[in-house]
């Protein structure tokens, strides 16, 4: 690890890096943490081990994962790297020997992409058993904590029972993997089935999967399109499956000849939604579709929960927290597709940008009625938790988002506080008890004095008391995906 007098430090604002830190028992706990709540939150983000060689972007950094292990109203911290194939590799050499997606601009870039090429040919470096960095995303399926990053295969982590976590090693699949694997796969909570896809650079560019609920992934399924995009996410329903082709395209002779990075966002080209197992061709003028909150089927339409963003630029969205994120209208749209004729109408719930939409999880795939997003000041940082009401309509004309309409809480962090995305935890499983009878978790960082915490609250009345607030031991960077595994399932862990 480096420290912060190095000159490379500036370009990770706050995202500056941290130390790993073993389990940190019996910590202070402001409040209470409702039981069900035993478990383990876990978050992770982007924390490189080593200076980049060129520039820097968020999804370069090696993952690291945040966890706070709570039981019986006790509290442990720790964070660990996931122990990718590129992080060992790196720590045995003490330096940067793959490439990254801030390299990739300009002719630098090219020369980058020529170096790999020739350290892997001499087998200076392995990418047998891939080149991702696991820092996207988490997700728990057939007894396995999977960290994930879209350009690569999962890493299975296992939890200890004090919370501590172990890197397993890379998933396959028995073999039966052999493509990347999305950063956001799908869990229907009625089946068990996990389902996934991953996108590559060469045709059919986009396979689709189907993972039983015991651990076996299914034959291949092929999905082509018309050339290379990036496909961040897409959605379930009960019956059909909802693809995103968008258009950001793999354009590497534009990462030479304009000095772009080689994904570039077409404003002349139209966004398509493909619905399986019926597909359905649908236009929509210049957009992008960040992240998914859900889907579910209506009569004869499907209807899909999405942060729709205008104008994306993988560059401004690199790390540079100072620089202010022009026309950033990441903003909450309903959009329907009728099956039937074909048409499709979308509609906007937010009046201001938010990220990072979750729901109630046993409702993923099913219609359901709120939504929990992060609500984003100019340059993306997070400044509060919003609760949508879907059976409500918006209000229009607002600059901000404000209660009223269809906004049914707001939870501000405060001037100089800033937070992560909140996971909803039921109080109970299951669809019995009410859809927001629950809570709310999520990382913050005061800036002010320096401090991190997790802080829990009501997500029925989205009080401004928290429920709970744990002060950490050290600052936690800002990330990206959050998760958390219940109880049941780190003792289920235990039988593999």
């Amino acid at each position: 690890m480096y420290d912060s007098s190095q000159p490379h430090y500036w370009l990770f604002g706050n995202f500056a890096p941290v130390d790993e830190t073993p389990p940190c028992k019996d910590l202070d706990v402001i409040g209470h943490l409702p039981e069900c709540l035993n478990g383990e939150f876990v978050r992770v983000g982007p924390n490189p081990k080593f200076a980049p060689v060129a520039g820097y972007h968020w999804f370069d950094g090696d993952g690291m994962i945040h966890g706070l292990r709570i039981k019986d109203g006790k509290a442990t911290y720790l964070s660990r790297y996931v122990r990718t194939s590129r992080l060992k590799q790196e720590e045995y050499f003490g330096e940067p020997k793959f490439k990254k997606i801030g390299d990739l601009k300009g002719f630098l870039g090219l020369v980058m992409v020529y170096m790999q090429m020739l350290r892997t040919k001499l087998k200076v470096i392995d990418l047998s058993y891939g080149e991702g960095t696991g820092n996207t995303a988490l997700i728990y399926h057939h007894g396995k904590l999977l960290a994930l990053s879209e350009g690569d295969k999962p890493y299975a982590i296992k939890v200890l029972e004090d919370g501590d976590l172990q890197t397993v090693g890379l998933m396959d699949y028995d073999k039966r993997l052999s493509h990347a694997f999305t950063a956001h796969p799908k869990i229907d909570p009625v089946t068990g089935e996990m389902f996934t896809f991953g996108y590559a650079q060469a045709p059919p560019y986009v396979t689709y999967r189907v993972i039983s609920n015991n651990g076996v992934m299914n034959d291949p399924v092929p999905i082509t399109i018309a050339e290379s995009i990036m496909m961040h996410d897409f959605a379930i329903t009960e019956n059909y499956a909802i693809f995103m082709d968008l258009p950001l395209y793999f354009r590497p002779k534009e990462m030479v000849t304009e000095k772009k990075l080689s994904y570039t966002f077409d404003v002349t080209k139209k966004a398509r939604f493909g619905i399986l197992p019926r597909v359905h061709n649908t236009c929509f003028n210049k957009k992008f579709i960040t992240l998914e909150a859900n889907a579910w089927e209506e009569e004869d339409e499907v209807v899909l929960i999405v942060c729709r963003l205008q104008k994306p630029n993988l560059e401004m969205v690199g790390g540079r927290a100072k620089e202010k994120l022009e026309n950033f209208a990441n903003e909450l749209y309903e959009m329907r597709f009728n099956m039937e004729t074909g048409l499709a109408t979308q509609k906007k719930l937010s009046e201001s940008a938010v990220d990072f939409p979750r729901v109630n999880q046993y409702y993923i795939g099913r219609k359901q009625r709120f939504v929990y997003a992060t609500m984003l000041d100019s340059i993306a940082k997070v400044t509060g938790i919003v609760k949508f009401d879907l059976q409500a309509e918006p209000r229009a004309g607002k600059e901000k988002i404000e209660i009223g309409g269809n906004v049914k809480g707001i939870y501000d962090l405060g001037p100089g506080r800033y937070g992560s995305e909140a996971i909803f935890v039921p109080s109970k499983p299951g669809v019995d008890n009410e859809e927001d009878d629950g809570y709310l978790i999520f990382f913050t960082h005061d800036e002010n004095t320096g401090k991190s915490s997790v802080t829990v609250i009501d997500a029925k009345t989205m009080s401004p008391n928290p429920v709970a607030v744990v002060p950490l031991p050290h600052r936690v960077p800002y990330g990206f995906h959050a998760f958390f595994v219940t109880e049941d399932q780190i003792q289920e862990q235990a039988k593999f």
